[in-house]
């Protein structure tokens, strides 16, 4: 069974254009083509990406933290208690009074102490501000790396500037090694985010909270799916513009939590604006107006029919593009209270 879903998976018709088989990939004459044995490599990068991030949070995050004012605040732990630590996780972490006299006899202590168990244990599932400043502190480097590594990478190719450019040639576009690690790290990176979900700073418990925690889910996965996609069928040219235009306003984002938690309030607002700016040029004109216009419209006049590929890489980048609008939609809502109720 699994022989017979490889082949279908691998099947030609899905991949690439007719009369192109995937012998014809095989590097020759100086030649080099995206192979799809290669995307296996992205996971041990993933965990050096851990390593990084353990490192640089610890050596390099926490120092510059105190240094901007943040203390790392130590809440104290409640007393062991198994009977109300299983109602904690398993019932409820905001029990009601008449369930806090309840386990309160059950523990044969006082109201007081169970009240005081369960607050300090709440307190412990929330994050402190040098945590929050940690994590942000390296998502801030990865992308703003990304960027700078992406730019150097990017700016002297000719579909940077003219993107007809990158459906010349293909599908036999040689693969360049810069393309090569821009991927490689990029899939790592966002396969470190899946590992580390469960971990990572989590927002309060609430319908909203939750959607935006599926709506990363989704975009993580979309991510990994849409760029390992575009490495087999060789959509390399387009792949490497779609990291750039997303990365480039994040970093923004990222500074902007970090100067919030060091509570430099106007340098927070004056990156938080120039984020929205970068976010909407990127991914509410640029990435419709200028990728999607390439991955939808300019495919048509290099062959008349279409891939399934075509639209499982389209179908995914406009769910992409869903949560632009989504996050858009958030962004809009902050910064008009930003205007109007200062």
């Amino acid at each position: 069974i699994l022989k017979t879903l490889n082949s279908w998976f691998w099947w030609e018709n899905i991949w690439m254009p007719i009369n192109c088989t995937w012998a014809d990939f095989v590097d020759r004459d100086g030649l080099v083509f995206p192979k799809p044995h290669q995307l296996y490599a992205t996971i041990p990068y993933a965990f050096v990406l851990l390593i990084i991030r353990f490192f640089s949070e610890r050596y390099v995050a926490i120092p510059l933290a105190k240094a901007l004012g943040i203390k790392n605040v130590k809440r104290v732990k409640p007393q062991p208690n198994p009977v109300l630590e299983s109602y904690f996780r398993e019932c409820s972490r905001h029990p009601s009074q008449s369930e806090i006299k309840g386990l309160a006899k059950k523990c044969n202590c006082t109201v007081h102490v169970v009240e005081k168990w369960f607050r300090r244990r709440r307190n412990l599932e929330i994050p402190t501000v040098l945590q929050k400043f940690q994590e942000a502190f390296w998502r801030f480097s990865f992308y703003l790396t990304s960027s700078i590594v992406g730019f150097i990478f990017l700016y002297d190719k000719p579909w940077f500037y003219d993107i007809w450019q990158t459906w010349v040639g293909y599908p036999f576009q040689t693969l360049l090694p810069s393309q090569y690690w821009y991927y490689m790290v990029e899939i790592g990176f966002y396969w470190s985010l899946i590992f580390t979900l469960g971990i990572d700073i989590k927002r309060k418990a609430s319908a909203c909270a939750c959607f935006d925690f599926m709506a990363h889910v989704v975009h993580h996965l979309a991510a990994i799916g849409l760029m390992s996609g575009s490495w087999c069928g060789n959509y390399v040219r387009l792949g490497t513009l779609v990291i750039f235009v997303h990365d480039t306003a994040d970093f923004w984002l990222e500074a902007a939590k970090m100067f919030n938690y060091a509570r430099w309030e106007k340098t927070c607002n004056m990156l938080f604006i120039i984020f929205s700016i970068a976010f909407f040029i990127t991914r509410m004109i640029l990435f419709p107006f200028w990728i999607l216009r390439a991955t939808l419209y300019q495919p048509t006049y290099y062959s008349t029919t279409p891939v399934i590929a075509y639209f499982l890489f389209n179908g995914m980048l406009l769910i992409l593009q869903g949560l632009h609008l989504y996050w858009g939609y958030l962004i809009f809502k902050i910064l008009k209270r930003f205007v109007f109720l200062k």
